[in-house]
């Protein structure tokens, strides 16, 4: 994956994926049963929004949210995910972006049966599909016309991938203990890596939260210094919700932070 052409919302949205465990890649078989997962993280109505700053300065916005309804795909209920990243402050002036992911899982194995992907970011835009057959692990893209590629069972998309991830148990995660999660994008397989750093105490507009603290491994040499430049915390409690993402680039740094929530499964783990 060439991250030099993506979004600064698409980089942030792959640093929410710190959970999935390390695993040999999977044998595929021509039919594979659909897992069943028992999860307690998130629900229907859930919203989480984030605001970008580089350096002193906004730079845009990110929302994610669960529609509040089941929607039926392939004989499915499934859940529907938005994820929408604008520009915003100076950096629209001159650099717009109107970034738009949709992701249907799942309800029982959260598992993606549909991705749709909407980018506009300056004189740039993509409109790309993807449809995948859990039961064949395929996955079929649409943007000019059809390709199927051959997927590894439980393969997520980008979107499904973060709220897969945050049904895991991480209690008994040790610090240094490292994590990929296999994810099916821009027409290739991408391992998303990340390492367990500890527990820290995040401080932000919101209040003090108790966090895990993640390192994802990003690509060096095209928009990061290097491969260990970004750091990633979560509320340390059943939600899993992204508190703070922070990275060095090139060029200065880039901080995300959660500053607004409804509908979460229990309240944030703040300090008392």
């Amino acid at each position: 994956m060439n991250i030099k052409s993506q979004s600064l919302f698409l980089l942030f949205i792959g640093g929410l994926l710190a959970f999935s465990p390390s695993h040999k890649d999977a044998v595929l078989k021509d039919v594979q049963p659909l897992r069943k997962l028992k999860q307690e993280a998130f629900k229907k109505g859930e919203f989480l929004r984030f605001e970008v700053s580089y350096g002193y300065f906004a730079a845009a916005k990110a929302t994610l949210e669960i529609s509040e309804s089941s929607q039926q795909i392939n004989g499915h209920n499934t859940m529907h995910i938005v994820g929408k990243g604008a520009s915003s402050g100076a950096l629209s002036w001159f650099f717009r972006v109107e970034d738009r992911y949709e992701s249907f899982i799942d309800e029982e194995s959260i598992l993606p049966w549909k991705f749709i992907r909407h980018v506009r970011e300056g004189d740039y835009a993509l409109d790309r599909e993807i449809s995948f057959q859990q039961y064949k692990n395929k996955a079929t893209v649409s943007q000019n016309g059809k390709i199927n590629y051959k997927v590894a069972p439980n393969t997520q998309d980008l979107l499904s991938a973060f709220y897969y991830a945050r049904t895991l148990d991480m209690q008994h995660v040790s610090v240094g203990q490292e994590f990929v999660i296999q994810t099916f994008f821009d027409r290739e397989i991408y391992p998303l890596k990340f390492k367990f750093l500890g527990k820290e105490v995040v401080k932000t507009k919101l209040g003090a939260f108790n966090c895990l603290k993640f390192r994802p491994m990003v690509e060096k040499g095209r928009v990061f210094k290097e491969e260990e430049d970004m750091t990633l915390w979560v509320s340390d409690d059943q939600n899993k919700v992204p508190i703070r993402l922070k990275t060095d680039l090139l060029v200065g740094s880039i901080e995300m932070d959660l500053v607004e929530y409804k509908n979460l499964v229990q309240p944030l783990n703040k300090v008392r």
